[in-house]
């Protein structure tokens, strides 16, 4: 098979792998509805004569439509962001909670449901603080006259360190039999309780963070070929490194806030869009959308359709994540050598 062919299996495969997950995604659950149904209920608001049952028409709307939109914006962003911070930073291990956001977003929702419990003040605090960490990472390690990448990078290890003891400290502080399996169940990451409310309070990071790494992915090569050669070509490196880093920042921020701290995706994913579109990341971004988006999608649709009792998506993540990332890792480390 010459290039060009695999070229456009790849495109078809990017534009109708979440297209096709995306409808099967209403046919699964503990109440199974068929596709007509599914078709049915969809076309209703432009087909006023259709008949729907109510039942089908509020799982579909507003329990599932929800949760699948939820897992399509977290998987891209999480994919994009760890995909943008794999080429800056050169480095296959790299994830988008390098810098911190993580934790620091995790310690912002167990501080609201500590101090609140409510779902909107705890989905504030988490993107708050998830910018926040960031924000003293890049300002620790401008302090330091040496600066470069790697005291970035250390910054980002104690400032995660940091949020994460004080994660911790509220969970030993915590109700253990009301605040505490709250806590602990936000952390595991989860999409049962998505809301519309919660998805169109993250839009504008999601757009504008998008935004930032599609319009930037060419320069990523040439931060990818180091900061001399970049300012030979006419970059700013550090500049153009700052904006990619707070497009991720905004992504992560935005998607841990609404689902909690689902790892793996951010490191998985831009490994096997490499294998299939290559290190360009003109290409390797848009296809990690893609397949964040999809491989998302398809953990939540196995979360919630194994068995009875829902599996926290971060632990199915983790399971399944770690022997494809492994595999896909020494398939690659050639290139990455």
């Amino acid at each position: 098979m010459d290039n060009d062919s695999k070229d456009v299996i790849s495109i078809i495969l990017l534009i109708f792998l979440p297209i096709i997950l995306f409808f099967t995604s209403f046919l699964l659950g503990r109440y199974p509805i068929s596709p007509i149904d599914v078709i049915n209920t969809i076309l209703c608001p432009i087909f006023p004569q259709l008949e729907v049952s109510p039942t089908i028409t509020t799982i579909v709307f507003e329990i599932r439509l929800p949760r699948i939109i939820a897992a399509i914006v977290v998987g891209a962003a999480l994919a994009m962001a760890g995909a943008a911070f794999q080429s800056i930073f050169k480095n296959p291990l790299v994830s988008p909670d390098l810098l911190g956001v993580s934790n620091g977003a995790g310690f912002g929702a167990a501080l609201a449901i500590l101090i609140s419990g409510a779902g909107v003040v705890t989905q504030i605090f988490a993107f708050a603080f998830g910018i926040i960490s960031v924000s003293v990472t890049y300002l620790i390690s401008r302090a330091y006259k040496a600066g470069g990448i790697l005291i970035l990078v250390l910054s980002g290890v104690a400032i995660s360190a940091f949020f994460s003891a004080l994660i911790s400290a509220i969970k030993f502080i915590a109700d253990p039999d009301d605040k505490l399996p709250e806590i602990v169940y936000w952390l595991m990451g989860s999409l049962a309780s998505i809301t519309m409310d919660q998805l169109i309070m993250i839009i504008i990071p999601i757009i504008v963070g998008m935004i930032i790494l599609l319009t930037l992915r060419w320069h990523m090569n040439l931060l990818a070929m180091g900061d001399e050669e970049a300012q030979s070509l006419g970059l700013n490196p550090t500049r153009v490194r700052l904006l990619i880093i707070a497009g991720c920042t905004l992504l992560t921020s935005a998607a841990v806030s609404v689902s909690g701290i689902i790892g793996w995706i951010g490191l998985v994913i831009p490994h096997m869009a490499r294998m299939i579109v290559g290190p360009d990341n003109k290409i390797l971004i848009p296809a990690s959308l893609s397949f964040g988006a999809s491989f998302l999608l398809l953990i939540d649709n196995i979360s919630r359709a194994i068995i009875s009792i829902e599996i926290p998506i971060g632990i199915l993540t983790a399971i399944i994540g770690v022997p494809i990332f492994l595999y896909l890792l020494k398939r690659g480390y050639s290139e990455w050598a």
